[in-house]
Protein backbone atom coordinates (compact mmCIF):
# COMPACT_ATOMS: atom_id res chain seq x y z
CA UNK A 1 0.00 0.00 0.00
CA UNK A 2 1.37 3.41 -0.97
CA UNK A 3 2.26 5.79 1.85
CA UNK A 4 3.01 9.48 2.28
CA UNK A 5 6.75 10.01 2.77
CA UNK A 6 9.11 12.93 3.33
CA UNK A 7 11.76 14.15 0.90
CA UNK A 8 14.28 16.44 2.55
CA UNK A 9 15.71 19.45 0.69
CA UNK A 10 19.25 18.09 1.01
CA UNK A 11 18.25 15.08 -1.10
CA UNK A 12 18.74 17.20 -4.20
CA UNK A 13 22.35 17.87 -3.17
CA UNK A 14 23.09 14.23 -2.41
CA UNK A 15 26.27 12.97 -4.06
CA UNK A 16 24.91 9.41 -4.02
CA UNK A 17 21.81 10.40 -5.97
CA UNK A 18 23.93 12.50 -8.30
CA UNK A 19 25.87 9.33 -9.20
CA UNK A 20 22.80 7.69 -10.77
CA UNK A 21 20.64 8.66 -13.75
CA UNK A 22 17.60 10.90 -13.49
CA UNK A 23 15.26 7.95 -14.05
CA UNK A 24 16.99 6.01 -11.28
CA UNK A 25 16.59 9.01 -8.97
CA UNK A 26 12.87 9.17 -9.78
CA UNK A 27 12.55 5.44 -9.12
CA UNK A 28 14.30 5.95 -5.77
CA UNK A 29 11.84 8.64 -4.69
CA UNK A 30 9.00 6.39 -5.81
CA UNK A 31 10.33 3.51 -3.73
CA UNK A 32 9.98 5.69 -0.65
CA UNK A 33 6.23 5.80 -1.19
CA UNK A 34 5.84 2.06 -1.87
CA UNK A 35 8.10 0.58 0.82
CA UNK A 36 6.70 -0.53 4.18
CA UNK A 37 7.45 1.22 7.48
CA UNK A 38 10.87 -0.47 7.62
CA UNK A 39 11.80 0.67 4.11
CA UNK A 40 11.39 -2.84 2.62
CA UNK A 41 9.65 -3.95 -0.57
CA UNK A 42 9.57 -6.96 -2.92
CA UNK A 43 12.33 -6.78 -5.53
CA UNK A 44 10.16 -7.14 -8.65
CA UNK A 45 11.10 -4.76 -11.45
CA UNK A 46 7.89 -5.46 -13.39
CA UNK A 47 5.66 -4.67 -10.39
CA UNK A 48 7.68 -1.58 -9.45
CA UNK A 49 7.44 -0.37 -13.06
CA UNK A 50 3.66 -0.70 -12.88
CA UNK A 51 3.51 1.18 -9.59
CA UNK A 52 5.83 4.05 -10.50
CA UNK A 53 5.93 4.24 -14.31
CA UNK A 54 2.43 3.16 -15.41
CA UNK A 55 1.93 6.32 -17.52
CA UNK A 56 5.44 6.15 -19.02
CA UNK A 57 5.34 3.10 -21.25
CA UNK A 58 8.78 3.78 -22.61
CA UNK A 59 10.16 3.03 -19.13
CA UNK A 60 9.29 -0.62 -18.55
CA UNK A 61 10.60 -3.47 -16.38
CA UNK A 62 13.97 -3.67 -18.15
CA UNK A 63 14.61 0.04 -17.60
CA UNK A 64 13.47 -0.18 -13.96
CA UNK A 65 15.83 -3.12 -13.43
CA UNK A 66 18.63 -0.87 -14.70
CA UNK A 67 17.49 1.83 -12.23
CA UNK A 68 17.59 -0.65 -9.34
CA UNK A 69 21.02 -1.87 -10.37
CA UNK A 70 22.33 1.70 -10.31
CA UNK A 71 20.76 2.40 -6.92
CA UNK A 72 22.23 -0.80 -5.51
CA UNK A 73 25.70 0.05 -6.86
CA UNK A 74 25.44 3.55 -5.31
CA UNK A 75 24.57 2.06 -1.91
CA UNK A 76 21.13 3.69 -1.79
CA UNK A 77 19.26 0.37 -1.70
CA UNK A 78 20.27 -3.15 -0.76
CA UNK A 79 18.93 -6.19 -2.65
CA UNK A 80 18.82 -9.50 -0.82
CA UNK A 81 17.14 -12.89 -0.65
CA UNK A 82 14.70 -13.45 2.21
CA UNK A 83 14.22 -16.54 4.32
CA UNK A 84 11.38 -17.61 2.03
CA UNK A 85 13.68 -17.64 -1.01
CA UNK A 86 12.12 -14.52 -2.55
CA UNK A 87 13.98 -11.39 -3.60
CA UNK A 88 13.56 -8.20 -1.56
CA UNK A 89 15.19 -4.78 -1.32
CA UNK A 90 15.28 -2.10 1.33
CA UNK A 91 16.23 1.57 1.36
CA UNK A 92 19.46 1.74 3.34
CA UNK A 93 19.01 5.16 5.01
CA UNK A 94 15.23 4.88 5.37
CA UNK A 95 15.25 4.93 9.18
CA UNK A 96 17.42 8.06 9.33
CA UNK A 97 15.27 10.16 6.99
CA UNK A 98 11.71 8.96 7.60
CA UNK A 99 9.88 9.59 10.88
CA UNK A 100 7.02 7.08 11.06
CA UNK A 101 4.15 7.70 13.46
CA UNK A 102 3.10 4.36 15.00
CA UNK A 103 4.97 2.17 12.46
CA UNK A 104 3.51 -1.17 11.46
CA UNK A 105 5.50 -4.37 11.81
CA UNK A 106 7.17 -5.48 8.61
CA UNK A 107 6.12 -8.76 7.01
CA UNK A 108 9.34 -8.90 5.00
CA UNK A 109 12.45 -10.74 6.17
CA UNK A 110 15.29 -8.76 7.74
CA UNK A 111 18.19 -7.76 5.52
CA UNK A 112 21.17 -10.01 6.35
CA UNK A 113 23.58 -7.17 5.51
CA UNK A 114 22.13 -4.24 7.48
CA UNK A 115 19.61 -5.54 10.02
CA UNK A 116 21.97 -6.74 12.74
CA UNK A 117 20.89 -9.36 15.24
CA UNK A 118 21.25 -13.01 16.15
CA UNK A 119 20.53 -15.49 13.36
CA UNK A 120 17.08 -17.01 13.53
CA UNK A 121 17.94 -20.60 12.61
CA UNK A 122 21.35 -21.25 14.11
CA UNK A 123 23.45 -19.83 16.91
CA UNK A 124 27.12 -19.11 16.49
CA UNK A 125 28.13 -20.30 20.02
CA UNK A 126 26.50 -23.66 19.34
CA UNK A 127 28.42 -23.98 16.10
CA UNK A 128 31.64 -23.34 17.96
CA UNK A 129 30.79 -26.00 20.54
CA UNK A 130 30.06 -28.60 17.87
CA UNK A 131 33.25 -27.73 16.06
CA UNK A 132 35.21 -28.11 19.30
CA UNK A 133 33.68 -31.53 19.89
CA UNK A 134 34.33 -32.73 16.34
CA UNK A 135 38.10 -32.21 16.54
CA UNK A 136 38.57 -34.46 19.56
CA UNK A 137 40.16 -37.81 18.98
CA UNK A 138 38.44 -41.20 19.21
CA UNK A 139 37.63 -42.34 22.71
CA UNK A 140 37.57 -38.82 24.10
CA UNK A 141 34.50 -37.13 25.43
CA UNK A 142 32.77 -35.58 22.41
CA UNK A 143 29.90 -33.99 24.32
CA UNK A 144 30.03 -30.19 23.81
CA UNK A 145 30.79 -28.28 26.96
CA UNK A 146 28.07 -25.77 26.12
CA UNK A 147 24.52 -27.08 26.44
CA UNK A 148 21.90 -26.51 23.78
CA UNK A 149 19.90 -24.38 26.17
CA UNK A 150 22.82 -22.04 26.78
CA UNK A 151 23.24 -21.67 23.04
CA UNK A 152 19.67 -20.46 22.80
CA UNK A 153 18.41 -23.39 20.76
CA UNK A 154 16.34 -25.34 23.28
CA UNK A 155 15.90 -29.10 23.30
CA UNK A 156 15.33 -31.07 20.14
CA UNK A 157 12.75 -33.83 19.83
CA UNK A 158 15.13 -35.82 17.61
CA UNK A 159 18.70 -36.77 18.33
CA UNK A 160 21.49 -34.91 16.60
CA UNK A 161 23.35 -36.73 13.80
CA UNK A 162 26.36 -38.69 15.02
CA UNK A 163 29.83 -38.01 13.74
CA UNK A 164 31.15 -40.47 11.14
CA UNK A 165 34.83 -40.54 10.41
CA UNK A 166 35.43 -37.32 12.33
CA UNK A 167 32.90 -35.35 10.23
CA UNK A 168 29.39 -34.47 11.34
CA UNK A 169 26.63 -35.85 9.14
CA UNK A 170 24.79 -33.11 7.25
CA UNK A 171 21.41 -32.09 8.56
CA UNK A 172 18.32 -31.79 6.37
CA UNK A 173 16.16 -28.71 6.86
CA UNK A 174 12.69 -29.79 8.07
CA UNK A 175 11.11 -26.73 6.48
CA UNK A 176 12.67 -27.29 3.04
CA UNK A 177 13.43 -31.02 2.67
CA UNK A 178 13.84 -30.60 -1.06
CA UNK A 179 17.02 -28.62 -0.45
CA UNK A 180 18.79 -31.70 0.90
CA UNK A 181 21.73 -31.56 3.32
CA UNK A 182 23.12 -28.17 4.20
CA UNK A 183 26.72 -29.31 3.96
CA UNK A 184 27.57 -31.46 0.96
CA UNK A 185 30.77 -32.44 -0.75
CA UNK A 186 31.71 -30.38 -3.76
CA UNK A 187 30.59 -31.85 -7.05
CA UNK A 188 27.60 -33.77 -5.70
CA UNK A 189 24.06 -33.28 -6.98
CA UNK A 190 21.43 -31.95 -4.49
CA UNK A 191 18.78 -34.43 -3.45
CA UNK A 192 15.83 -34.30 -5.82
CA UNK A 193 17.67 -31.93 -8.14
CA UNK A 194 18.29 -32.35 -11.82
CA UNK A 195 21.63 -33.42 -13.17
CA UNK A 196 24.08 -30.81 -14.39
CA UNK A 197 23.32 -29.43 -17.87
CA UNK A 198 25.27 -30.76 -20.79
CA UNK A 199 28.43 -28.78 -21.57
CA UNK A 200 27.87 -25.93 -23.97
CA UNK A 201 29.65 -25.91 -27.28
CA UNK A 202 29.71 -22.10 -27.13
CA UNK A 203 31.43 -20.52 -24.14
CA UNK A 204 30.85 -17.13 -22.53
CA UNK A 205 34.26 -16.07 -23.83
CA UNK A 206 33.13 -16.80 -27.41
CA UNK A 207 29.97 -14.75 -26.96
CA UNK A 208 31.89 -11.83 -25.44
CA UNK A 209 34.38 -11.94 -28.33
CA UNK A 210 31.47 -11.59 -30.76
CA UNK A 211 29.96 -8.84 -28.62
CA UNK A 212 33.18 -6.80 -28.54
CA UNK A 213 33.72 -7.27 -32.29
CA UNK A 214 30.24 -5.87 -33.01
CA UNK A 215 30.91 -2.70 -30.99
CA UNK A 216 32.26 0.35 -32.77
CA UNK A 217 34.73 0.88 -29.93
CA UNK A 218 35.92 -1.84 -27.59
CA UNK A 219 33.97 -1.66 -24.28
CA UNK A 220 35.86 -1.16 -21.00
CA UNK A 221 37.29 -4.28 -19.40
CA UNK A 222 34.98 -3.95 -16.37
CA UNK A 223 31.89 -4.00 -18.61
CA UNK A 224 33.12 -7.04 -20.51
CA UNK A 225 33.96 -8.73 -17.23
CA UNK A 226 30.46 -8.21 -15.82
CA UNK A 227 28.82 -9.32 -19.06
CA UNK A 228 31.04 -12.39 -19.13
CA UNK A 229 30.03 -13.40 -15.62
CA UNK A 230 26.33 -12.92 -16.36
CA UNK A 231 26.60 -14.83 -19.65
CA UNK A 232 28.44 -17.69 -17.91
CA UNK A 233 25.65 -17.98 -15.33
CA UNK A 234 23.02 -18.21 -18.06
CA UNK A 235 24.96 -20.86 -19.98
CA UNK A 236 25.46 -22.84 -16.77
CA UNK A 237 21.66 -22.90 -16.34
CA UNK A 238 21.31 -24.50 -19.76
CA UNK A 239 20.09 -21.40 -21.61
CA UNK A 240 20.49 -21.74 -25.38
CA UNK A 241 23.60 -19.80 -26.51
CA UNK A 242 21.49 -18.34 -29.33
CA UNK A 243 19.21 -16.70 -26.76
CA UNK A 244 22.20 -15.35 -24.81
CA UNK A 245 23.67 -14.01 -28.05
CA UNK A 246 20.38 -12.28 -28.93
CA UNK A 247 20.23 -10.82 -25.42
CA UNK A 248 23.75 -9.45 -25.76
CA UNK A 249 22.80 -7.85 -29.07
CA UNK A 250 19.81 -6.12 -27.45
CA UNK A 251 21.97 -5.18 -24.47
CA UNK A 252 24.44 -3.47 -26.78
CA UNK A 253 21.71 -1.72 -28.78
CA UNK A 254 19.94 -0.29 -25.72
CA UNK A 255 23.12 0.42 -23.73
CA UNK A 256 21.78 -1.23 -20.56
CA UNK A 257 23.70 -2.14 -17.41
CA UNK A 258 25.51 -5.53 -17.67
CA UNK A 259 23.57 -6.96 -14.72
CA UNK A 260 20.29 -6.68 -16.63
CA UNK A 261 21.43 -9.34 -19.14
CA UNK A 262 19.36 -12.10 -17.50
CA UNK A 263 16.14 -10.09 -17.80
CA UNK A 264 16.94 -9.09 -21.37
CA UNK A 265 17.54 -12.73 -22.31
CA UNK A 266 14.25 -13.64 -20.62
CA UNK A 267 12.54 -10.96 -22.68
CA UNK A 268 14.10 -12.32 -25.87
CA UNK A 269 13.17 -15.93 -25.05
CA UNK A 270 9.55 -15.27 -24.13
CA UNK A 271 8.60 -12.25 -26.21
CA UNK A 272 5.49 -12.85 -28.29
CA UNK A 273 4.97 -11.86 -31.89
CA UNK A 274 5.28 -8.09 -32.34
CA UNK A 275 2.00 -6.33 -32.74
CA UNK A 276 1.47 -3.22 -34.81
CA UNK A 277 -0.16 -0.47 -32.80
CA UNK A 278 -3.27 0.96 -34.45
CA UNK A 279 -3.15 4.77 -34.42
CA UNK A 280 -5.94 6.43 -32.48
CA UNK A 281 -8.66 7.96 -34.62
CA UNK A 282 -11.27 10.23 -33.00
CA UNK A 283 -14.87 9.21 -33.59
CA UNK A 284 -16.83 11.20 -36.14
CA UNK A 285 -20.35 10.96 -37.49
CA UNK A 286 -20.52 8.77 -40.61
CA UNK A 287 -21.16 10.52 -43.90
CA UNK A 288 -23.62 7.88 -45.10
CA UNK A 289 -25.74 7.09 -42.02
CA UNK A 290 -27.85 4.41 -43.75
CA UNK A 291 -24.80 2.54 -45.01
CA UNK A 292 -23.03 2.81 -41.63
CA UNK A 293 -25.90 1.49 -39.51
CA UNK A 294 -27.51 -0.84 -42.06
CA UNK A 295 -30.99 0.55 -41.59
CA UNK A 296 -30.97 -0.24 -37.86
CA UNK A 297 -32.02 3.28 -36.99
Amino acid sequence: MARIRTIKPEAFASESLAAVSLTAERTFFGLLTQADDKGRIRDQAAVIAGQLWSLRREHGPVEVEDDLTQLDAAGLICRYEGEDGRQYLHIVAFGRHQKINRPSASRISDCPHHDLGLPRETSLPMRGAVAEASVKGPGEDTEPTMSRESAGQGRFSESSPRAQGGLAEAAVSPQRPDLGPRNRELGTTPLGGASAPAPQTVSAKDLLTEYAAACEHRPPASVLGQLGREAAKLLAEGIDPAHVRAGLDRQRTKGLHPKTLARVVHEVMNAGAPTTAVPHRPWTNPIDVAAAYGGAL
